[in-house]
Formats: C-alpha cells, sequence, structure tokens
C-alpha cells in the first residue's frame, strides 16, 4: 500500500462519516482508538529543573486515531485521522493514573478530539493501486460536498478526468 497525507480538513472527515454511519451503517468499517504515552521529561534548558525534579515529572501524550475503511475489503483502500495531543508535563502522584487506552466509540472520538480542537489532526490515505485510489477520490469528493448515501461508483467515473485529491508530494 501508498501512504498520502491528505489536505482536507478532519472535522468535515470525522462529522461525514458520523452521518454516513447513521444512515448506511454497514457500507464502512469505522474503528476509533486512544492510547496514552507516558515518557521521561525531556532535558529542555527552558524548564530551568535540575535531575530529582525532572525525575518526578513525566509527559503524556494521547494519540486518538480513527480508521475508515470500507466494508468490502478488495476496495484496497484505509483513510487514517490521528490525532496527537500534548498533555504536558505531570506528576505521577499528584495526578490519577492515565485511564482508557484502547477502543473508544466514533462519537467520544469526536466529542474528545475533534469538537473540542484537542490537539493536532491529520488525514492520511493508504491505497493498494491507482483503482482504489479512484474509488477514495470519489469518497473524498462526496465528503467535500457533503454528500451522503450517493453510490461511490458514479462518482468515481466523474472524478477520472480530474487530478487526484492524494498529495503525493
Amino acid at each position: 500500500m501508498q501512504t498520502y497525507p491528505l489536505d482536507i480538513d478532519a472535522v468535515q472527515v470525522v462529522r461525514w462519516i458520523m452521518a454516513e454511519s447513521k444512515a448506511a451503517p454497514s457500507r464502512f468499517n469505522v474503528i476509533a482508538r486512544r492510547a496514552f504515552e507516558v515518557q521521561d521529561l525531556p532535558t529542555r534548558r527552558e524548564l530551568r529543573l535540575g535531575d530529582e525534579e525532572r525525575e518526578d515529572l513525566t509527559e503524556v501524550d494521547t494519540i486518538a486515531t480513527l480508521e475508515i475503511a470500507p466494508a468490502r475489503a478488495s476496495e484496497g483502500w484505509l483513510l487514517t485521522v490521528e490525532v496527537e495531543d500534548e498533555a504536558g508535563p505531570r506528576l505521577p502522584e499528584s495526578d490519577p493514573p492515565v485511564e482508557g487506552d484502547g477502543q473508544i466509540d466514533l462519537r467520544r472520538f469526536y466529542d474528545e478530539f475533534i469538537a473540542s480542537g484537542r490537539g493536532v489532526a491529520n488525514v492520511v490515505a493508504e491505497v493498494e493501486d491507482d483503482a482504489a485510489e479512484a474509488r477514495l477520490n470519489a469518497l473524498l469528493s462526496s465528503i467535500e460536498k457533503d454528500h451522503h448515501g450517493s453510490n461511490p461508483r458514479r462518482q468515481q467515473a466523474k472524478s477520472r478526468s480530474r487530478p487526484s485529491r492524494l498529495d503525493r508530494a
């Protein structure tokens, strides 16, 4: 599979897939996950911390991922929305332990990471071949125009003459 970053708003993608999932729940396989990474605080001059203070602090990053795939795997594409939120330094004893690694539902993904504007969101596409890219471009066109329940194959034929939306840079 080839992977490409997309120049499309993550909010638009997630809102569209939420509406589409209500109308045609079996059209896509949608999986949302949230993971926390706890790391030692990096050494930076601007923090002005001694070795002992730095040992007591950790940095917490939250990474949320939404994978959108066609119900039929043979279509050969995957759309991923990833949000990375650096929560920053914390004291392990003063804060409750991080909870909730694992799968979350689409609504919670939207509420916690998209609607709140939390973190930095990126949208990435993976395609197996040119035909999969054409199918994904038809889907992206539907998302951009906010069309729901349309036949992506009809839109695929229309999009053949247009340049690809995938950023190959």
